[in-house]
């Protein structure tokens, strides 16, 4: 008889599915020790021809197995295969992709393959290879030819088109080179361009597809917090959500405005939104320069949630140390007082300017948004929460984005208000004491 999988067997009534047990042979039970009996049916490879299989579904929903057991049964099936691996970051195609739970190392049923941490190189016995990639480095991915690719968040990818792009060019071994991309969706160009592209097959889900491996508590609790949210379509329900209409800011404007590194800079300001409370309220810390072409460079996203007063001054003063920052910008209606007596506190010297919000976020967002428009901000990299937030801001007012608050946006207002339309002259850098 054949052997049902797991959730065939768990859909019928108790006596039946003890009956089907009983009636198991030894190769029922071998069977068992596969992916193919554990996995759910909406998680196989799809059926139709493909070159590019995108799995777009919410947090949770087992995204991460689907990518290392995908990889793991090509391994074993094409003796002297080339991979490629490609995180976000190189930190996170190896925690996540190679050493987290449901990674390479972790599978119950798959041969282990020896890993390389300093090579970035993971080999199973048949000499079948994986190589670790990030995505933010687009140029590591010119060159090196691979027979499959695993692409893990390409959502966050912080150069998303141009890594994608240079590993799909170097997808060109064997005799029929494919590649898995899995990720949360976000309305990012190069998710939106992979939704039109023959060739594509989708598979979507949501987090609670997953639940019979999740805890009670986790889907009751985001449940309650986030159904019915643009935050909960996305992440939970795995919905590509575009951008709000009136959004001050579109993800195609961003990514024209994006920049590999920055010019000799004139000036470094830190902005920071300080949070209403600890609990789970975020402080906006974003590092904004000003080049010597006139022109603004967003640097680094400091941003932290969730912290008491001190340990977010703590993270604005290593904000300023990092980029030698000569001043930092807080708004005090909530606690630019306290930025600037925390870090007096605690020795580190550095010119804190104080600033009111008299008018609403959107309001004061509006002239900022101009400036992109006319080619004057440019993004160094990618900073995927920051751009989210800028992303749900309305003119006229309202905010549509994740959180509560558009923290992060307001620190880059407050940052880009003080260097492009603040006073010309320049303040003289004051290094920390």
């Amino acid at each position: 008889m054949p052997t049902l999988n797991a959730q065939a067997l768990l859909a019928l009534p108790h006596e039946q599915m003890v009956a089907v047990i009983r009636r198991w042979t030894k190769k029922n039970i071998a069977d068992t020790q596969s992916w193919d009996f554990w996995r759910r049916d909406d998680q196989a490879e799809p059926l139709e021809d493909w070159r590019i299989w995108l799995v777009m579904a919410g947090r949770g929903y087992g995204k991460t197995r689907m990518g290392a057991e995908w990889v793991s049964a090509l391994a074993a099936q094409h003796p002297g295969a080339r991979f490629a691996l490609v995180g976000a970051t190189l930190n996170e195609a190896r925690a996540v992709m190679v050493e987290g739970e449901s990674g390479l190392l972790s599978l119950p049923f798959a041969e282990r393959p020896v890993y390389e941490p300093s090579l970035r190189r993971l080999t199973w016995r048949n000499q079948a290879t994986a190589t670790l990639f990030s995505g933010a480095e687009p140029e590591s991915l010119r060159g090196p030819q691979h027979d499959f690719a695993w692409a893990d968040e390409i959502a966050k990818w912080p150069s998303g088109i141009a890594a994608w792009d240079n590993l799909m060019l170097g997808l060109r071994l064997g005799d029929n080179p494919r590649a898995m991309a899995t990720t949360t969706p976000r309305p990012v160009p190069l998710l939106r361009r992979l939704g039109s592209e023959k060739g594509v097959a989708v598979t979507r889900g949501r987090t609670s597809d997953n639940d019979m491996h999740l805890p009670p508590d986790f889907i009751d609790g985001v449940r309650a917090l986030y159904a019915g949210t643009r935050l909960g379509r996305q992440e939970l329900d795995g919905e590509l959500i575009e951008d709000a209409e009136g959004a001050l800011w579109s993800r195609d404007l961003l990514e024209k405005q994006r920049a590999a590194c920055a010019p000799e800079l004139a000036r470094v300001v830190i902005g920071v939104d300080p949070p209403v409370s600890e609990n789970g309220d975020a402080c906006g810390i974003i590092a904004v320069g000003l080049g010597v072409d006139k022109k603004a460079y967003v640097l680094g996203d400091h941003s932290i949630t969730g912290a008491s007063p001190e340990r977010w001054a703590r993270a604005v003063a290593a904000a300023v140390e990092a980029w030698q920052a000569d001043r930092v910008v807080a708004e005090d209606n909530q606690g630019g007082n306290m930025v600037e007596s925390v870090l007096r506190a605690a020795d580190l010297a550095m010119p804190v300017k104080r600033v009111h919000a008299s008018r609403g976020k959107s309001a004061r967002a509006e002239p900022i948004a101009t400036l992109y428009e006319t080619a004057r901000v440019y993004h160094v990299g990618g900073f995927p929460a920051l751009e989210d937030q800028m992303c749900g801001l309305i003119a006229g007012g309202g905010y549509e984005g994740p959180g509560r608050s558009p923290d992060r946006a307001d620190a880059l207002v407050w940052a880009l208000t003080e260097l492009m339309l603040g006073k010309a002259e320049r303040t003289p850098r004051v290094r920390l004491l």
